[in-house]
Parts: structure tokens; C-alpha cells; sequence
């Protein structure tokens, strides 16, 4: 059963792992940096899911976001104004990202978010240096590993 959708301010972009697209929720207040990083991502073969404002929803035990028709396929980059992406119109959310400018534990312990009473990974990063996008990418990859559930992407 679906539930309704809640508006996130969040950003969210996805990565196809092993035939089916998993997104990273990117929050964090305004300026944070999330469409930065998620342009970024872009960079290595992600897709633009939702810039600013996505729709978040559980289905079938999974976290799933889309973003709002008036603004899919749209991102703000700064500097430039707001520009036209090619987007995934779905995804399902295997990782939290929590953007901050204070220095980062170096080894956190394992920590969630319960977003619509589903549990995913939650991960806390300073999106400022290089290497953020590759950071994303590993936490990705360790999340990957989990069992997941059903895994079709399909609702």
C-alpha cells in the first residue's frame, strides 16, 4: 500500500547498481551545497532525480522519491540561474545524506534516519572538498551490499 507523498526539502540523485536505480536523499539547509554535489555526482553517471524540493513516499518497505512535476527536470546552479537536466522520474532511497560545514567524525558509527517509517543509512559529509562525490559513491557501494528487499525498483 502507498502512503501519501511528503514534500522534502532535499535534493536526490541516483546511481544504477547492478540493473536498478538507487538515490541518494541529499539534505541540508539552504546553500549547503546539495545541488552542488549532486551536479557533481552528475559528473559520473548519476541522474538527477529532484533538486530543492522532492516528494518522498513508502512503498512495499522501501523509501522512494520523485520530484514535483513543476520543477523535474529543472536544478538551480549557482551562478547560472536554474538550468534543464535530464532526470529519472522515480528512484528508491538506499542512503540519507545529512550536508554539514563542521568537521566530520572519521569514524562515525552506523546511524539511520526513519523517513515514513522506513530505516535507511544515514551518512554526515562536508560537500566542500573533491573527494565528496567519491565519498557518496563508496557509502553507495557499502549500502549496496545490504540485502535491500525487493530489488526490481519497481512499486
Amino acid at each position: 500500500m502507498t502512503t501519501s507523498r511528503q514534500p522534502l526539502h532535499a535534493t536526490v540523485a541516483a546511481l544504477r547498481h547492478r540493473g536498478a536505480w538507487r538515490g541518494v536523499l541529499i539534505q541540508g539547509r539552504s546553500g549547503a551545497g546539495k545541488s552542488d554535489l549532486a551536479l557533481r555526482l552528475m559528473q559520473n553517471d548519476w541522474r538527477l532525480v529532484g533538486d530543492d524540493w522532492v516528494e518522498v513516499f513508502a512503498c512495499k518497505g522501501a523509501l522512494y522519491a520523485v520530484a514535483p512535476a513543476t520543477i523535474a527536470g529543472r536544478m538551480e546552479v549557482r551562478g547560472l540561474g536554474v538550468v534543464s537536466r535530464p532526470f529519472l522520474p522515480l528512484t528508491r532511497i538506499a542512503l540519507s545524506l545529512h550536508l554539514t560545514h563542521e568537521p566530520v567524525e572519521r569514524m562515525p558509527e552506523a546511524d539511520q534516519d526513519v523517513i515514513d517509517g522506513i530505516a535507511i543509512p544515514r551518512l554526515v559529509l562536508d560537500p566542500r572538498p573533491a573527494s565528496a562525490p567519491l565519498v557518496v559513491a563508496a557509502a553507495m557501494a557499502l549500502v549496496a551490499k545490504r540485502p535491500l528487499g525487493r530489488d526490481d525498483g519497481a512499486l
